[in-house]
């Protein structure tokens, strides 16, 4: 209502003065009849007058009809933006030559599309810097805010450093979202070329980097949209690239920025304060429209180096890294920027005036949130803004998976393989859910937390790897505590999910200080949990030469990382095909004292304080570990393979991956200890070396499991393709595994 009273008094207000001015023509126009009725004599003693006069009236009747059409064009179109007394839309280098011409494009406006946007199909190219775990978070709520909103093709552009790479290269990858591109290239190639500038800010070297896009970027690029991490669109990115149109009416435009919403380049902030040069109040450089192809024909590389040359001579270094030299630069060069209205670039920065940009949540199109503080910072609407954030934060990725119609889109060859699977599979087939699962691919966000890891130097260093899902999450302060060792663990959640992981994560002093610890993220997808296909995703992520495969609600005994290591020396695992075997036992207490030793676990399992690992409803998974001799063995000792033997393993880091086919409940570690077996592993039982299952309540999958004839039918009938894939790639050695299947 208040958006339509504006509009509504404005329009009145311009039509009333189109009244008024057309009547001053009018009375003009009679005033000046009325003199040529006058007397020929007259006429000819005042024609040089009259003249004269017509030409004043009819000039000034030019300059109100000037004055009419840029009335109806105000009202037509409501101002896209004020700061103070200034008007956003108003460009930089706009004077009274261009008066004429910014008249023409106001009134080519109107509510309904007060922005140019993009031709239909139009490819946008979108550049981002970024580096780390956190930077690659942030990128991915920017991404999903982008792709909410768009109808065009888009194409990204990330300079990465190496964390970041990894993380968003397998993201889109695995995404595989229509219509879009994406390209990386190698910060490390270019920090040579802003290494020598000193930067306070906490983006540090990379902060400079988008000085260097004209170098970084493929050669053919003529223009692109350049934004921080810390950006969530409100709005379609076409239309902000539509604003590159305007830049075509004048030649000299190269950058596309919206002012800076505080005072700092003012430089009254607080005392002594002294910021780098800057036009009027400064430009943000969140949000940037980049003429690449104007840039490189003025020379910009060498314009750039000059102006961060000259200011550092008394600036020392920078205060906000690259945005100082852009500043510096357009403080010599105004005639060069586009100045974009502020909403394009509302900026929730302290001191940060940023209100006077909106009236309306219309208004909003792109939300900066470019305080070290983030979404903690002070502002009076920042509840609002911190909503509009954490929608796109938790928003489903996969409902993004959407086709642009009428736009051409380039499947990738992993899109097409997955269709083409997908159009082989029998819809009609009763266990057709079980084996789309199989083919499905599941976004992946590796490395979800800050890693790091140092390799040792013996070469024997070993992760513990388990997948989870939100239901164990309790269980992963109880396991650092039992492993100080590297880890890596594939977590199967929801967007949603993955944010209530984070704040845990970052609210626990337990796994907030432990930095070996990998966090893949698989996000959730069907009906089934794919639990090999997440294990996969853990297993492909290891830094160290060996693995310790286990499950997550598995506590390992106190020392076991040390002695693991001292294991594979002793039994030359380098050099030979084995599998040390670590005895798993139970307990159905949920508070436990737990054993440090090898004799205070035997007391406890004559007391029944603990049993062998589902001893009463499943003997046959751990029967083979002989825990009758295992209880005197003081050395390692080798054990046969038996049917639905499924042991918790150490093995090289090569070995054979989990088969996908099996998901949910049933046969997903049956199946890989049988490939192990297939491939000569030895199995070799160490005998100081435990761990102890804790209670929790039984999974939805085993549920099924034990409720669904159709269930059990199709786990039987993925064993049965098991055993015959088997024979193929093994030959008459497989058929020992499908004997003894058929005997139980």
């Amino acid at each position: 209502i208040l958006s339509l009273c504006k509009f509504t008094s404005g329009f009145l207000f311009a039509y009333l003065s189109s009244i008024h001015l057309w009547g001053v023509i009018y009375g003009r126009s009679l005033l000046l009849s009325a003199c040529l009725v006058e007397s020929t004599e007259a006429r000819l003693l005042e024609r040089d007058v009259l003249a004269s006069r017509v030409r004043e009236v009819e000039e000034e009747n030019r300059q109100i009809r000037l004055q009419l059409s840029q009335s109806q064009g105000l009202a037509a179109q409501p101002v896209e933006g004020n700061y103070g007394n200034q008007q956003w839309a108003a460009s930089a280098d706009t004077g009274p030559e261009d008066v004429e011409n910014t008249a023409e494009e106001r009134a080519n406006h109107s509510e309904c599309s007060r922005s140019p946007t993009a031709e239909k199909c139009e490819l946008i190219h979108v550049a981002c810097v970024c580096a780390g775990h956190n930077a690659s978070r942030d990128v991915v709520t920017l991404v999903k805010s982008i792709l909410f909103h768009r109808r065009n093709p888009l194409h990204f552009h990330f300079i990465t450093d190496t964390v970041a790479n990894q993380i968003l290269s397998t993201l889109f990858q695995s995404w595989m979202v229509p219509s879009v591109q994406v390209s990386f290239y190698d910060a490390d190639e270019l920090k040579s070329e802003v290494s020598w500038i000193p930067n306070k800010h906490y983006s540090g070297i990379y902060g400079l980097m988008k000085l260097t896009l004209t170098k970084a970027l493929p050669s053919n690029l003529s223009k692109v949209i350049v934004l921080d991490t810390d950006i969530t669109f409100a709005t379609d990115i076409a239309e902000l690239w539509a604003i590159f149109r305007k830049f075509t009416g004048n030649q000299k435009q190269v950058i596309g920025l919206v002012e800076n919403q505080s005072d700092w380049y003012l430089g009254n902030l607080w005392k002594n304060h002294k910021p780098w040069p800057a036009l009027g109040r400064g430009f943000n450089t969140g949000v940037i429209l980049l003429y690449l192809e104007r840039l490189r024909r003025i020379g910009w590389e060498q314009m750039w180096r000059l102006t961060a040359e000259r200011e550092l001579m008394s600036m020392l270094s920078t205060s906000l890294a690259d945005q100082d030299i852009f500043n510096a630069f357009i403080k010599q060069n105004p005639v060069l920027v586009h100045q974009l209205p502020c909403f394009w670039n509302v900026q929730l920065s302290d001191h940060t005036r940023s209100e006077q940009c909106y009236t309306e949540v219309s208004d909003l199109k792109v939300i900066h949130w470019n305080s070290p503080k983030k979404l903690r910072v002070k502002n009076k609407h920042v509840e609002f803004f911190r909503n509009l954030y954490l929608t796109f934060l938790e928003y489903d990725g996969n409902l993004l998976r959407r086709e642009l119609f009428g736009c051409p889109s380039q499947a990738s060859s992993e899109s097409t393989e997955l269709q083409h699977a997908l159009e082989e599979l029998d819809e009609d087939d009763q266990c057709y859910d079980f084996r789309r699962e199989r083919i499905m691919v599941h976004r992946v966000h590796l490395y979800f937390l800050q890693y790091e890891y140092t390799p040792t130097d013996d070469g024997t260093d070993v992760t513990l790897v388990a997948q989870l899902s939100m239901d164990r999450l309790q269980m992963l302060e109880a396991i650092c505590k039992h492993w100080e060792g590297p880890i890596s663990l594939a977590l199967y959640m929801s967007d949603a999910e993955a944010q209530q992981f984070l704040r845990y994560a970052q609210a626990s002093e337990v796994l907030k200080n432990r930095k070996n610890v990998g966090y893949h993220i698989v996000y959730k997808e069907g009906q089934f949990y794919p639990v090999n296909l997440v294990r996969n995703v853990a297993l492909r992520n290891v830094n160290t030469p060996y693995v310790f495969l286990t499950d997550v609600d598995f506590l390992p005994v106190y020392g076991l990382y040390d002695y693991l290591r001292k294991s594979i020396v002793q039994l030359d695992m380098a050099n030979t095909k084995k599998a040390l075997v670590v005895p798993a036992f139970e307990t159905l207490r949920y508070r436990l004292s737990f054993p440090k030793s090898k004799a205070e676990l035997l007391s406890m399992l004559d007391m029944g304080t603990l049993y062998t690992f589902r001893y009463h409803v499943w003997t046959k998974g751990h029967a083979p570990t002989n825990y009758a001799k295992w209880r005197t063995a003081t050395t390692p000792y080798k054990v046969e393979w038996e049917a639905d033997f499924e042991p918790y393993v150490v093995v090289r880091r090569d070995c054979p991956e989990y088969d996908q086919r099996f998901v949910g409940f049933g046969w997903n570690k049956v199946s890989h200890i049988i490939e192990l077996d297939a491939q000569e592993y030895d199995l070799i039982v160490l005998p100081n070396a435990f761990m102890i299952h804790m209670p929790h309540a039984p999974s939805f999958d085993i549920s099924k499991f034990r409720s669904s004839p159709s269930y059990r039918y199709c786990l039987t009938t993925l064993k049965d393709e098991f055993h015959q894939d088997l024979s193929r790639k093994y030959g008459s050695a497989a058929l020992k595994y499908l004997t003894a299947q058929r005997n139980i």
